[in-house]
C-alpha cells in the first residue's frame, strides 16, 4: 500500500503573504493528490496567482508550509543543486506564452535548454526527447525549427507545456493558461492537458477565474476570496451546491439568459459589507 506522502503530490498548509499593508494570502491550505487536478478559483485580486507564485518559488511565503513528496519548499533554496531539484518538482505555464518564451531561441532550443539543465543526455538523445515532447503536445518538425513569433497563440502555449513537461515535474501549475486563447483553441488545449494528465500522471494545479474551465479540467476546487479559502471540495459538488455566498456570487456572475447585472452588483456590495460566511 502506498504511504500518504506518496499519494499526495503537493501539501500546502497555512500559507501567508503580505505586501506592505495588503494581506494577499492568509492561512491558505489544501492538498493535491498525485496525478489529480485541483483548481484555484476566484476573481482578480483574490490571491490565487500569489499562491501559485509562492508554490513554484517565485515568491517567498511569510508563513506556512509547502511540501512536494514530503520535502519542504517554503524556505529559500540553498545552492544551485537545490534550485534545480525544486524546478524539476514543480513547473509553471503562464497565461501569455510569448512573454515566457525567449524570442531569439527556436522551439527546439528552448526545450533542449531544459533537458540540458536537468538530465545528462547526449546530443542525439536530447534531439530524440525533444521530438517526443513536441509530438506529445501535437507539434512537429516545422514548429521545432520556428521562433515563437512564427507560431500562433495556441502553438506557443503547446510549446510552453512541452517545455514544462521536459523537466518531468511532479506538479504542473497552469496560471490562466488558456485565458488568452480563442474558445476553440481553449478546448484543444484543455483536451491536450487531460490526455497528458492521464498518460504522464502529472498533478495539475489549475489557476483560473473561468468556472467553465475549472468544471472541465479539475477534480477538486479551492475558492479564494480576499486571500482566504472560503470553500473547497470536489469540483462537481462545489459548483452544483455552493455553500458560501461568494461561490454563489461567482456562479451568478456568469452571463446567461435572465442574467441580472444590477442584482449581482447589489449582492456583491452586501457580501463585501458582511464579509461573513453564508
Amino acid at each position: 500500500m502506498n504511504s500518504p506522502a506518496a499519494q499526495t503530490a503537493l501539501q500546502v498548509e497555512g500559507l501567508r503573504k503580505v505586501f506592505g499593508d495588503n494581506v494577499a494570502v492568509d492561512d491558505v491550505s489544501f492538498s493535491l493528490r498525485a496525478g489529480a487536478s485541483l483548481g484555484i478559483v476566484g476573481e482578480s485580486g483574490c490571491g490565487k496567482t500569489t499562491t501559485a507564485r509562492m508554490i513554484v518559488g517565485l515568491e517567498t511565503p511569510d508563513a506556512g508550509s509547502i511540501r512536494v513528496g514530503g520535502h519542504e519548499r517554503a524556505r529559500r533554496p540553498r545552492g544551485r543543486r537545490e534550485r534545480l531539484s525544486r524546478a524539476r518538482e514543480i513547473q509553471m505555464v503562464f497565461q501569455d506564452p510569448y512573454l515566457s518564451l525567449d524570442p531569439r531561441i527556436t522551439v527546439r532550443g528552448c526545450i533542449e535548454e531544459v533537458l540540458s539543465l536537468h538530465f545528462p543526455l547526449g546530443a542525439a538523445d536530447r534531439r530524440r526527447r525533444v521530438e517526443e515532447l513536441l509530438d506529445q503536445v501535437g507539434l512537429g518538425t516545422r514548429e521545432a525549427s520556428a521562433l515563437p513569433k512564427q507560431l500562433s497563440g495556441g502553438q506557443r502555449q503547446r510549446v510552453a507545456i512541452a517545455r514544462a513537461l521536459a523537466a518531468e515535474p511532479t506538479v504542473l501549475i497552469l496560471d490562466e493558461a488558456v485565458a488568452a486563447l480563442d474558445v476553440s483553441i481553449q478546448a484543444q488545449i484543455l483536451d491536450l492537458l487531460a490526455a497528458i494528465r492521464r498518460d504522464a500522471g502529472v498533478g495539475f494545479l489549475f489557476v483560473s477565474h473561468d468556472l467553465a474551465v475549472i468544471r472541465h479540467i479539475t477534480d477538486d476546487v479551492v475558492v479564494l476570496n480576499r486571500g482566504r479559502v472560503v470553500e473547497s471540495g470536489p469540483t462537481a459538488q462545489v459548483l452544483a451546491e455552493p455553500r458560501h455566498a461568494y461561490t454563489r456570487l461567482l456562479l451568478d456572475s456568469v452571463p446567461r439568459p435572465g442574467w441580472d447585472p444590477a442584482r449581482i452588483a447589489e449582492d456583491r456590495r452586501a457580501l463585501a459589507a458582511s464579509d461573513t460566511p453564508a
